[in-house]
Formats: C-alpha cells, structure tokens, sequence
C-alpha cells in the first residue's frame, strides 16, 4: 500500500503521511477524507516531499477513508499556500484553510427536489375537481416546486400535499435553472479617445503572459470603464477573471454596472454572503461555471481553473491588509497569484500606494519591478471623462475661523453648504468617526467611560441609545449617572461623530433629506446599496458618512465636499499616516463636481501649514509623494526597508512583559537587522489581553521572513501567552 502527504486545514506545519487504499488513485491537489485524532477531517493531497530521516513504518499509517467529489487544487494555488506560508510565517495548515473556507462546497449540492405526475396517475380513480385540474397544468411531467403546481392549478397547497401522499405526484429532482450567458461585447461604452488609447494598451498586455500594470487617473477618470474592456478581453478568450475590491458597499455599485456592460451581474464574495450562496459560488468557481467574482480579499483563494486577469480596485487601501489570523496584504498576494497563474494583474487607483509608486517607476528613484517576473507599466489618466474639472480645493483655517459654540460646523462651511442647498445641488460632509461622540465624560468627577476589555474609550451611539467598543465589540446602554461618583445627569458626550454632524444639519436645515453611511449604518449590504442609489437619483440632499463613501461612488448633483476634521488621521506614531489621510481626503474630494456643474471642497484644519493640507490645496500630489518618500528613506523606512511587527499578548501581564523581554534578549544580531522594544502596545489591553510589542527593521537587502524564522518559529509559549508575527504591517496599535 502507498501513501500520500495530507495537509489538514489546522495550524500545522507540515502534512501527515496517509495510506492510500489499493482503489484509489490519487494526485496532488486531491481533496480527501483523512482520520486526524478522533475525528474525520477534510484536506489537500499535497506534493510529494524529501524522504524522513526516520520514516513512519507502512503499517502505522491511517488509511484514507475517501476522495471528495470536487475539484483538486490546481498546482499555482497550491504554490500560493506556500508562498502565503513562506512570506507570513504562517503554519502551511492555516494558510490552506484560507482556502477550504466553505467545507460544504466540497461535497457535491444535494439535488433539489420538486413534484411530477406520477405515471399511472392517469389508471387512478377520478379524483376531484381540484385533482383534475392540478393534472391537467402538469400533465408535461416537468418537476415543479409545490407552491408553483398549485399556483397553476389553482388550488391551496394543502391538495398538493394530499395528491404526494396518496401517489399521484412524486418527487423528482428539478431542473437546473437556465443560466443567462455573459455577453463580453453587450453595450460597450464611448470611450474618449484617453479612455480608448488606455484600454488598448491594458488589452495589449492580455496577451503578454504575466505584467503588472497600474492603472493610475484623477477621480472622475473613468478607470472603471477602460479595465472593463480588458475584462471583456479576458471573458472572449475564455478566462476568468477576478475583481478586488476593499469595501462591500462599492460592490453593489459595480455589479451594476458589470450587469449593464456585460447582460448579468458577476459573483459576489465577501463576509455578508450567507452560507447557501458562499457553497453555490466556490463551487461554481472550481467548476469553471463561474466567470468573474468580485470580491473582497478573501476572494483572491477561490479556486479558479482558468485565472486569466486579476484586478486590485482601490489598490492603495488599507483594507487589503488582513490583521487577524494569517496577516497578509490583498494586493501583495494578488501580485502573487498573477505571477504564478501567468496571467495579467491590473492595480488601479487613484493615489497609488507610495509602495506602488515607488515599484511601478511613477517617482524619481523609483525601481520599476512590482515583483521578479512582472513587465511593468504605468498607464494615467490625468483629466476627468466628459471634460469635466477638478474641484476647488480651499482650507478652513479653524484656528481663525471656528464654529460657533455646541458645533462642529465653521461659519464658512455652514454658508457654503446653504448656498448648495438653495441652488438645488448636492452635498457631502466627511467625518471619519462613527457614532454621536468618541468620548464621554463625568463634569462632577472628571471619569471618562472605558471599554472594560480593552485601553479604549466607548463610544456613544445615540441612534442605538448604546455604548460600543469599536475593538471588541463590547456594548452597554447608555447611563444616567456617572459609574464612578454616582452623581445623576453628569455625563457629557465630548467631540463628534457622524450622528452629532447629523444632529447639527437637522437644526439648521430642516428641509434637507439626509442620511448617514458608514460601515454599520445602516446594517446590511443591501441597505447601504439603497441608500446609495438614493443619493444618485438625488432622492437625498445631504450625504454624512465615514470612509465608506470617500472612492468608487458617482453622484452627478453633487457639488460640494465638506471635511469636518482633515488632521483626524495625522495623529500617532503610524508611518503612513499621512499618506493615508492624503490618499482618503484626496478620494472624498474626488466626490465633488463630477457632472456638468462644477465642484468645491472645503477642508477644516488646524493645520493649515502641514504638507498634506498644502498639497490637497494645491492638486499637486506629485509633491506630496517626493516629500514623503524623501522622509522615508531619510528613515530608511518602507520601500527603503521593512519592517515586521511582534505582538505578544496575554491574560497575565506579568508573563507577556517576561516573555517579549524574553523574545528581545534572544533576537538575532546579523547585519542589517535592529530590534526595537519591547513596549506596551498602544492599545496595551484589546479583548482582554495584554499587549507588548517589539519592532524589527530590516534594510533592502535582507529576507526578512528568513532571518525571523528561526528566532521565531516553534517558540514555545505557556499558558495564554499568544505571539503574532506580521511582517510588513499596516497597523501599529
């Protein structure tokens, strides 16, 4: 009897050695049924490996108990798993289950049953007048649903369910409902001649094998429209073709637009999908029946046969980056998956990440070489379609020019906004902050409410009459008095959210129809979707909403874009802090003026003077990456160097401080390697746990993950203590 290695979908390493029975024969990628301790568990034939100092005998080896009825993983997404493992430090196991994600789709769907006239249902007695009739509208014998036979017969379902009982309807499997067939050359749009010039270069690039391309142009640009034609390009030559996006809400609005371009909307995959439709669309994807997917990150593990372009909308943010679990970066593994399916990988945005900047050549300095096997390029769209401008970008100088007392909104802001009210036109007002207030207060004691779980204030919603954690999700109802002195009618919200911004536009414009969006209000995909399409039809007047609504939305009447607070995300020890708040505000005032009238964008600060207020006021972004890349290599920060994060966490503070000193008395020393820390995390305790880091930083020329591994790798831990490795990190709480 042979055997077979079987990775298993778990936080191990390596695969198990496993017996294969005499009837079966199986291939690397072969899902199987394997025994694993006292249980059954599924997993992935894997490739075969250098043989085991101490082999296991034959006759210890567990049998497998079966191969699934799906399809196996081809050898470029098996070498993704690797390659996630190798460059996250990952357990190989955890990798692979980024991928068997959906355990129901790897058996075969359950046919779904209807009803049919049995055949000697005509040798019967007469039945009743009712019977006769439900005979008659099925006499075809196609298995029908209950409820539709007896919508054609005209009956209740309860003759239905008497005519199954007594023979003369019986179960039968129905049929597979038609599938509308995509339609790659279904209303292309007018294309301007920079739009056309741009889609036949992406085009060009379909039949080159592997290129990475940045597709790069103002909002309002239509980038969208010039990656569809190389997604058209794609489906003609039967390939599939997989669409990243970071947010859910942009979703909706695409699949819109994907219906209309090419006769039916694609897939969707994200975390709102319910079970039923998660099975129906993995395993329509390892079937081959699926052509396109647009989805989040998790998207890019789909086991696609026939991968021919990937497209990473949006490609600069940040939520590409995955935190929990194995943290990897969407973009960077987008990248990987191209290079190994040899197909094309698109990158589109607006403001390019500076990492992407620096490795597709579009700064001074910059490399040219998105990854080892990529022929770069870089195509702009510098002006937006329809001739439309840019909007005015101008500064509110909050220091001079404050809001009246009890809001948020400064005397010229509030005029402009009624001047766009009274003419009719639409208007947005950002405010990255969810919720009535972040913070709240005792006046008689000075107690600030504090998540009990984490070293964060709650956050009041006043919608909800609650008190949220954004970390952990902890949540109380709103109080009465102060938990701390007692004293009743104390407590004071301080600073805004996008509720209080709510409040405040209702007491000032009453008429205005308005409404909030972020990323949990409202609370489901769809609602979001209608709201949206509310504001595009102009159904709504005013707009208020957090990053969700800052990239990808077209409102034509919408005309001006307030920033209630532009230095919300300058604060912190975060290195792309000010990339980040360049790229969103840079985004939202995209929003303004994309229609025939003309947009404005009014940005509140503190800090008139600070490089990315003054590179916003002039739209010239171009400045603002040569500053920035000129401080991070002064620093020798990213893409000059890496960077890993280590966080140790824990139940017991004692045991977290003794074991990150531990991990930094231990760290290597070779060349081109520092270690700083370790210190307390500045969200110190998150979930309830205790949280030291360290932070390594690596020059160009090391491998990071491999100078990390054997330092790290099988350390062992006691009790609660927890060790995560995020190599290249985004996040720096």
């Amino acid at each position: 009897m042979s055997s077979v290695p079987v990775l298993i979908p778990l936080p191990l390493d390596e695969p198990f050695d496993y017996a294969v029975p005499d009837d079966l024969n199986l291939a690397p990628g072969d899902l199987v049924e394997v025994p694993f301790g006292p249980r059954q568990v599924i997993g992935a034939v894997w490739d075969a490996r250098p043989a085991p100092d101490k082999p296991v005998a034959a006759v210890r080896l567990k049998p497998i108990r079966r191969r699934l009825d799906a399809a196996p993983l081809r050898p470029p997404l098996r070498r993704l798993i690797e390659h996630l493992a190798e460059v996250t430090l990952a357990p190989l196991g955890a990798a692979l289950k980024l991928v068997l994600c959906v355990p129901a789709a790897l058996e075969p769907p359950a046919p779904k049953l209807g009803l049919v006239v049995a055949d000697d249902a005509e040798h019967r007695p007469a039945p009743s007048a009712a019977r006769r009739r439900v005979l008659a509208a099925v006499g075809d014998r196609v298995p029908r649903s209950a409820a539709e036979i007896a919508r054609l017969g005209g009956v209740g379902a309860g003759v239905v369910q008497t005519m199954l009982r007594a023979g003369l309807l019986v179960p039968a499997p129905l049929p597979e409902p038609a599938e509308v067939a995509l339609a790659p050359d279904q209303g292309p749009p007018a294309l301007s001649p920079a739009q056309a010039a741009a889609a036949r270069a992406l085009c060009e690039r379909l039949r080159s094998g592997h290129s990475v391309t940045l597709l790069e142009g103002v909002p309002g640009a239509g980038k969208t429209e010039v990656y569809l034609e190389a997604v058209a390009g794609t489906l003609a030559s039967g390939r599939q073709v997989l669409i990243l996006l970071p947010e859910i809400a942009l979703t909706s609005q695409l699949l819109e637009r994907f219906a209309l371009r090419f006769g039916r909307p694609p897939a969707a995959w994200h975390s709102e999908l319910g079970a039923a439709a998660r099975r129906r669309t993995w395993r329509r994807v390892a079937d081959g029946r699926e052509p396109i997917v647009i989805g989040a990150r998790s998207a890019l593990f789909l086991p696609f046969p026939e991968l021919g372009l990937i497209v990473v909308d949006e490609e600069h943010d940040a939520s590409f980056k995955q935190e929990d679990g194995v943290p990897y970066h969407g973009r960077d593994m987008a990248l990987a998956r191209a290079r190994l399916e040899t197909c094309p990988a698109i990158l589109v945005s607006a403001t390019p990440s500076l990492d992407t900047a620096w490795r597709m050549g579009r700064v001074a300095g910059g490399t040219g070489k998105p990854d080892d096997d990529a022929h770069p390029s870089a195509i702009l769209l510098p002006a937006r379609h329809g001739g439309s401008a840019m909007p005015e970008v101008a500064l509110i100088d909050l220091r001079r020019d404050r809001p009246p007392r009890g809001g948020w909104l400064a005397p010229s802001l509030r005029a402009a906004l009624g001047a766009t009210l009274a003419a009719g036109e639409q208007a947005l007002l950002f405010l990255n902050r969810r919720g009535f207030a972040p913070l709240t207060l005792c006046r008689a004691c000075g107690h600030r409410l504090r998540c009990p779980n984490c070293s964060a204030w709650l956050v009041t919603h006043r919608q909800r009459r609650r008190l949220l954690c954004h970390h952990c999700g902890y949540n109380r109802a709103e109080l009465d008095h102060c938990p701390d002195c007692g004293t009743v009618a104390a407590l004071v919200a301080c600073g805004p959210g996008v509720e209080r911004l709510a409040e405040e536009v209702r007491a000032l414009w009453p008429a205005a129809r308005h409404a909030i969006l972020t990323s949990d209000n409202p609370a489901s995909p769809s609602a979001a979707a209608a709201l949206l399409k509310a504001m595009r039809e102009h159904r709504l007047d005013l707009l208020i909403g957090t990053q969700i609504i800052a990239k990808g939305h077209h409102f034509p009447d919408l005309t001006l874009v307030g920033v209630v607070d532009g230095d919300l995300g300058l604060a912190g020890g975060d290195l792309r802090a000010a990339e980040r708040q360049f790229q969103l505000l840079y985004q939202v005032a995209g929003r303004a003026g994309r229609a025939e009238r003309p947009g404005r964008v009014l940005i509140q600060t503190h800090l008139p003077d600070h490089p990315v207020m003054q590179a916003l006021a002039a739209g010239d972004k171009e400045r603002f990456y040569a500053e920035e890349l000129a401080e991070r290599q002064d620093a020798r920060m990213p893409p000059f160097g890496r960077l890993a994060a280590l966080i140790v966490s824990g139940r017991d503070l004692q045991l977290v401080r003794r074991f990150a000193t531990t991990l930094a008395r231990e760290a290597p020393t070779e060349p081109g390697l520092r270690v700083l820390g370790p210190a307390p995390a500045p969200l110190a305790l998150l979930r309830g746990r205790y949280r030291q880091r360290l932070l390594v930083i690596a020059a160009p020329e090391v491998d990071l993950p491999a100078a990390l591994r054997p330092w790290l790798k099988d350390r062992k831990r006691s009790g609660s203590l927890r060790l995560q490795i995020d190599i290249d990190p985004y996040s720096f709480l």
